[in-house]
């Protein structure tokens, strides 16, 4: 591990021009139009969120069936990332960008019309499908169009698509909803979605399509992926709305899962040409990239998912209130992004990784101490130490991943190393929810044991509480019975206070463990414009 390694990829007829070619205009259009697309497809996990009540009210729909809006398309999202390395190889990245892009604004479009909660759920599905593959493909673009000497500012450009998006998602959601209605927030995707056609249809080239590959394609893989991954993302999703395994819905998808990526793993082994290349998990930087992409997933999509809540709930913060909050977590990356990508040609990527894991983890730490006070001015200085940490990882776990990889395997390694920190967003948000009910439980059984009906302090604070609503109104016996409740209401709102903050300290010593992982990949520093060595 002290050897330096050069992040290339062999020379090939498909493998992007060498360090200091100059780069076409359109070439960089292309680059642009296909991050706007990663961005609008994961901008589009979150920007329901903001506004489901208001869905959920127009569909006369519970919070529990309300679920599935997110989870039908997460499902989909998830089982079009692997299977993008095939649909690239049989259509060509021209014309599967621009397919699949007018796929997603047709089912975006129908989710806005949508005109019961069967048809929303189906119409989120099909749109995740095809936003889906968007996130890839906009690495693949990086590694077969940018040469060596570009590709980490094509990566930090990836990486913005990836940590903007949570951060600026609740806000845009918010605000459309509350001034044009929720349906708007699925019609707005028709302004980038546009965009990027036209910047792929003037950036690329034609290339021939190959539907006689899909005869050939290893069909029986693919359905054990799907049935794989797809039922674990279910598991994850409900499982803890439908109280896990003691319920028979989440113990059979629970065995379709095991079932599915089992078959997986088998099919790939023994077939020659698997749709997508898992022995790329055999090389040591792409393994541990992966791995810690899963993690920075969970605190990427984790961190989104307990702020919001804790800001509803406890500080009853209006959407648009809460998207002022965490759009801090990425308005800065704008500026330290571009910072990180011309650095990690001239130091060691796994000391920038480290430095962004270290920002990360203790930004989480930080929100570890909150208290039912906490609100915007508390929140800001975390969120910045939020920013400054995670262009530093996703710019150098990219350059980890894609290190030494053959251009025949760019859309394997692509498709793999993004489904990596979508399931790791996935099984974060599972564990953090669970764990939000179980901390929750616990600590109001504490603090209730430390409440005595019979303490003097209980008891002036139930007849302070009682006089108030005595000169509300409010007649004795009721005045008594609602400061109980009061009592009950504020133990309540302390245990989930205390809650969320397990949940970000959790998320914060999983990030800072993670700095030890780094350090089993190699020695790495990206090209530099000169074309140089990733060693010395």
């Amino acid at each position: 591990m002290t050897n330096s390694v050069q992040l290339r990829t062999p020379a090939a007829a498909a493998a992007p021009p060498a360090g200091g070619v100059r780069i076409e205009p359109r070439t960089w259009v292309a680059v642009a139009a296909v991050m706007l697309g990663a961005f609008m497809a994961v901008l589009d996990i979150q920007i329901t969120n903001s506004s489901l009540k208001d869905i959920l009210g127009t569909l006369s729909a519970t919070q529990e069936e309300g679920s599935w809006i997110s989870t039908a398309y997460l499902v989909a999202e998830i089982v079009v990332i692997p299977l993008t390395a095939m649909f690239r190889r049989v259509f060509g990245m021209r014309a599967y960008i621009m397919g699949t892009t007018a796929l997603f604004l047709l089912f975006s479009t129908l989710c806005g019309a949508t005109w019961s909660l069967h048809s929303m759920i189906l119409f989120r599905m099909l749109q995740g499908f095809a936003g889906g593959a968007l996130i890839p493909m906009a690495m693949m673009m990086v590694m077969e169009k940018l040469p060596a000497s570009k590709r980490s500012t094509g990566l930090a450009m990836f990486g913005l698509t990836a940590t903007l998006s949570p951060s600026l998602g609740p806000t845009l959601g918010g605000y459309i909803s509350d001034i044009y209605g929720w349906p708007a927030i699925f019609y707005i995707n028709w302004a980038p979605g546009l965009l990027l056609i036209a910047g792929i249809a003037y950036g690329l080239d034609r290339e021939p399509i190959q539907l006689r590959k899909l005869l050939s394609a290893d069909w029986i893989g693919i359905g054990f992926m799907a049935v794989g991954l797809g039922s674990l993302t279910v598991f994850l999703e409900e499982g803890n709305t439908n109280d896990w395994l003691n319920s028979s819905f989440i113990v059979t998808f629970a065995g379709l899962a095991i079932f599915g990526l089992l078959g997986w793993v088998v099919t790939s082994a023994v077939r020659k040409n698997p749709f997508v290349n898992l022995g790329l998990y055999g090389q040591r930087n792409f393994f541990v990239s992966a791995v810690l992409s899963a993690v920075t997933g969970m605190g990427m999509y984790g961190s989104a998912f307990l702020l919001p809540l804790f800001l509803g709930q406890i500080a009853g913060y209006t959407p648009m209130q809460i998207g002022e909050v965490i759009m801090w977590a990425g308005v800065p990356q704008f500026m330290i992004m571009p910072v990180v990508a011309r650095i990690s040609s001239k130091v060691d990527n796994r000391i920038l990784c480290s430095i962004g894991l270290a920002l990360f983890g203790t930004s989480c730490l930080m929100n570890s101490g909150m208290d039912a006070t906490t609100g915007y001015d508390q929140l800001f200085y975390s969120q910045i130490v939020r920013a400054a940490g995670q262009p530093f990882f996703m710019v150098t776990l990219a350059n980890f991943a894609m290190q030494g990889i053959a251009p025949r395997d760019v859309p394997s390694a692509s498709s793999l190393f993004n489904m990596m920190r979508n399931l790791g967003g996935s099984i974060g948000i599972a564990l953090l929810a669970t764990a939000l009910t179980n901390r929750e439980h616990f600590h109001s059984a504490r603090l209730g044991e430390a409440i005595s009906l019979y303490s003097g302090a209980t008891q002036l604070r139930l007849e302070q509480l009682t006089r108030a609503f005595v000169a509300r109104g409010v007649d004795p016996a009721t005045a008594a019975n609602q400061a109980l409740q009061a009592i009950d209401i504020g133990v309540r709102r302390q245990a989930y206070v205390m809650a969320y903050n397990d949940g970000f300290f959790v998320i914060g010593l999983a990030l800072l463990a993670c700095i030890g992982v780094i350090w089993l990949a190699d020695r790495l520093t990206a090209p530099s414009e000169a074309g140089a060595e990733a060693g010395h």
